[in-house]
């Protein structure tokens, strides 16, 4: 008699403390929380952002999902304002590499920690980069412009979107990969380097498959090559680099996710992660996503966490062996 009453008051006790922890969960998530995007409104990880808020603010009932954009810097000033925001959930940032895994080795200081000021929730989406040519060029594959830039080291040029950008290193990581010397020619965004290589000033570009897509549809550019794992299916018949010219090791995630401050709840980062994760799976996730010339990578905070730390591994040799210093 005595040890079945014992076993119901535990039974009792277990499910209580489960009903507490739920409440709890629940209580600890703000009335509103704040989404910070690290870029002007309209670009493709405002557009992200807006639909994560949107989608966020449904499943979670009780707290209200709104977009802060803070462009400048390459995102520093976003990510150094959920660093330094309370960790109560109530503010979190749409990460890109350009603040967490590039910054920190191509400024001499920065306001924060990158590995350290932030914890990741979810990763979301890859924005993928391609090596693009105007249609009239010589270069009709990838191989004849390594084969050209071997022969004319430092002749062969491309435009990226900025010095330090994404587009840039990955650029410049490519150039070390196949051994060849080309010329960096950098611009303030896609738009007038996209110009440029129209008006041949420049050879060739390292850019977003979203923003030469258009021109590839418009017939006035032609994709050599992405930096891809598998090809994008957006542009048929593309190779991938590897397949391309051999060399392996160039697929580089331009990642999206969602982190926190990184003394944030472990609680409440496991209930975002969670409903990260359902949106991300959605077929609406999807086609929003490929819009935007991006794909869903869907993973939860180890996973995320790893590839952070692969990317700027990556990262941080590439600036060190090109000598590339920041602005």
């Amino acid at each position: 008699m005595h040890l079945r009453l014992a076993r119901c008051c535990l039974a009792l006790g277990l499910a209580t403390t489960a009903l507490m922890s739920v409440g709890a969960m629940a209580q600890e998530l703000p009335k509103v929380i704040k989404l910070v995007v690290p870029f002007a409104p309209g670009g493709a990880q405002d557009v992200i952002g807006r639909y994560l808020a949107s989608q966020l603010s449904s499943r979670l009932g009780t707290s209200s999902v709104v977009v802060e954009n803070k462009a400048g810097a390459g995102g520093v000033i976003a990510a150094d304002a959920v660093a330094k925001a309370p960790a109560d959930g109530a503010t979190l940032l749409l990460a890109t590499g350009g603040a967490i895994s590039i910054a920190p080795h191509l400024l001499a200081k920065l306001p924060y920690q990158a590995q350290q000021d932030f914890a990741p929730i979810a990763l979301v989406a890859d924005t993928p980069m391609v090596l693009a040519v105007r249609t009239d060029s010589s270069y009709r594959t990838l191989q004849d412009l390594v084969k050209d830039a071997r022969a004319q080291p430092g002749q062969v040029s491309y435009a990226s979107t900025g010095n330090g950008t994404v587009s840039h290193l990955t650029g410049e990581l490519f150039a070390q990969a196949a051994a060849v010397k080309l010329t960096h020619v950098p611009y303030r965004g896609a738009s007038p380097a996209m110009v440029d290589l129209m008006g041949g000033q420049v050879a060739a570009i390292v850019t977003s498959a979203a923003s030469i897509e258009p021109m590839v549809e418009g017939g006035k550019a032609r994709v050599l090559a992405t930096f891809t794992a598998t090809p994008i299916s957006t542009l048929p018949g593309v190779p991938t680099v590897q397949q391309a010219v051999g060399i392996s090791g160039l697929a580089v995630p331009v990642w999206v996710g969602l982190m926190g401050p990184a003394k944030t709840s472990p609680a409440v980062l496991a209930r975002l992660g969670t409903e990260i994760l359902a949106i991300c799976g959605l077929p609406e996730t999807q086609k929003r996503l490929q819009a935007v010339g991006a794909q869903a990578t869907c993973a939860g905070s180890a996973d995320f966490a790893r590839l952070v730390s692969e990317d700027s591994m990556r990262w941080a040799s590439v600036v060190q062996r090109g000598n590339i210093k920041g602005e």
